[in-house]
């Protein structure tokens, strides 16, 4: 059984939704995800979250906290959010949480 659960971009937050309903916010962004690769990074961490066994909705609520943090400390470590690219934000993954 696949569970579909889909994150969607609504002006600076993230939605993240279930197909029973359930609806989570992350609120505000992190400019420096904007940029090639990241939403691959993203990918990656729901993967590892689900590959632990938390189940869909959390694995993807989780992964968007991670990355938008990553995503912040990535750019903080650049000294501009111009500056990330993905590995800068791989990189800052194991800080954000």
């Amino acid at each position: 059984l696949i569970e579909k659960v889909s994150a969607s971009r609504f002006r600076d937050d993230t939605l993240v939704v279930a197909p029973d309903g359930r609806v989570a916010v992350s609120p505000g962004g992190a400019p420096g995800l904007a940029t090639a690769g990241t939403g691959d990074v993203l990918a990656g961490v729901c993967g590892a979250v689900l590959a632990a066994g938390v189940e869909p909705f959390a694995a993807a609520v989780a992964a968007v906290h991670l990355h938008l943090i990553a995503g912040r400390l990535a750019a903080a470590a650049a000294g501009s959010a111009r500056a990330v690219i993905a590995g800068d934000v791989v990189a800052q993954l194991g800080h954000a949480g």
